[in-house]
């Protein structure tokens, strides 16, 4: 599977398992919400107090699964991750990326102010992974 096939099947929903790899190179897996933007990188929205953060940290590989409802198709995108600085003040850069993330997965938060305060409160960084492979299998 080429990476713009699985990049297209990755649009048809936002929720994936993310696997980062723990300290002793086994697997760590995480229900996530993401979004594939325009120029093909995939976005999350993750905490600084959570292990796949430590991982990527620690290795910047990631990869993404997403699976198809009736459980008959699958893609897998490998890449290579980066992490944004943790929101630190309510109008830093940080806090915009998540602002538009939001908005790529849910739409308009009802009180974007009360928004800004929470992701710094809440430490709250985006990974962006840039694919380098896929594989799975479409049906």
């Amino acid at each position: 599977m080429d990476i713009a096939a699985a990049l297209e099947f990755a649009r048809t929903t936002r929720n994936g398992v993310l696997t980062t790899i723990k300290r002793d190179g086994r697997p760590q897996l995480s229900n996530i919400s993401y979004a594939v933007a325009d120029d093909g990188v995939i976005r999350v929205s993750i905490t600084a107090d959570r292990a796949k953060y430590a991982n990527l940290r620690r290795d910047a590989r990631a990869s993404l699964y997403v699976g198809r409802a009736d459980f008959m198709a699958y893609a897998v995108i490998d890449g290579d991750a980066s992490l944004a600085p943790v929101a630190a003040d309510p109008s830093d850069s940080t806090v915009e990326s998540l602002m538009s993330l939001y908005r790529a997965l849910i739409g308009e938060h009802p009180d974007w102010d009360e928004y800004r305060r929470a992701m710094v409160a809440d430490r709250r960084t985006v990974l962006s992974i840039t694919p380098t492979h896929a594989y799975g299998w479409l049906g």
